[in-house]
């Protein structure tokens, strides 16, 4: 007869799995005998087996007694739909897998490759970083709100790169970034400039109509909110873009009663998010 030391030690287990399973009904306990010990038989060693085996394999374990006491047929069908928890478990653990990675990418996390790719060429134009940090949280609420339509519209923001315009303003605003300055005039110019690419252009989510992907405002209002808490100049510039007749730069909204004063003249811009 053994002790639960010795009949832990021969089935490969702990003494506290042991009595975790007598706990929850699993393995039987014994009576103590005469010397107040409990004493473990054969059965309970073949019992123990079986049950580490099947919790080695990922059974549950309140699954365990049941297929203990199963014929052969429900034995195998209870391990079929294992099987295909496992299968499932494992396709989720993957997937989290992909995450994980991600989190070490820095800008791939939550935005598709082509959203990358538009990022790593505003630094390759010597944008500042923290202004294409102040594009990749954009994207990601523009990604997040039309997954399905991303794709498409990054062929247009990356030909949009080749435009000296914007890329001067971009460059000027990595210069602001770096600075701390309340009244910048440049934000005169970079005012005027996106109202112009707001009369150009007639839509701001690449080439398609928002009519037909946003019939609510909220992923507009969000970047606007999101250049303010990034940077409280960005306030400054939404006014100026009001007192030039436009709601806002991120949506080509006109106001009720637009202003006299005339946008200047300037390039494609569409679409513009950033940090200020």
């Amino acid at each position: 007869m053994l002790t639960i030391g010795q009949l832990a030690a021969y089935a490969g287990v702990t003494v506290r799995a042991v009595r975790h399973y007598h706990q929850i009904g699993l393995l039987p306990e014994p009576e103590r005998d005469a010397s107040g010990y409990r004493r473990y038989g054969a059965t309970a060693v073949v019992s123990l087996i079986r049950i580490r085996t099947l919790a080695n394999a990922g059974v549950p374990l309140s699954q365990i007694g049941q297929m203990l006491e199963a014929d052969a047929s429900a034995f195998a069908e209870a391990v079929q739909g294992i099987d295909t928890h496992l299968r499932e478990e494992i396709e989720r653990l993957e997937a989290s897998r992909k995450q994980i990675a991600q989190l070490a990418a820095g800008d791939s996390l939550a935005l598709p490759p082509e959203v990358v790719a538009f990022l790593d060429r505003l630094r390759e134009i010597g944008v500042s970083e923290r202004v294409v940090e102040g594009e990749r949280d954009g994207w990601i609420l523009v990604a997040a709100r039309w997954p399905d339509q991303i794709r498409d519209v990054m062929p247009g923001k990356l030909a949009q790169l080749q435009d000296p315009q914007l890329v001067w303003l971009y460059r000027v605003l990595s210069e602001m970034s770096e600075s701390d300055a309340d009244d910048d005039p440049r934000l005169e110019e970079i005012a005027d400039l996106m109202a112009a690419g707001l009369a150009e252009q007639p839509y701001t989510f690449g080439e398609t109509d928002p009519g037909d992907v946003a019939p609510d405002k909220l992923p507009f209002q969000l970047l606007d909110a999101l250049a303010v808490e990034s940077d409280p100049r960005a306030e400054r510039l939404l006014d100026l873009m009001r007192k030039r007749g436009w709601a806002s730069w991120t949506r080509p909204e006109r106001l009720a009663e637009p202003p006299d004063q005339p946008p200047g003249s300037g390039s494609h811009l569409d679409d513009f998010r950033g940090d200020f």
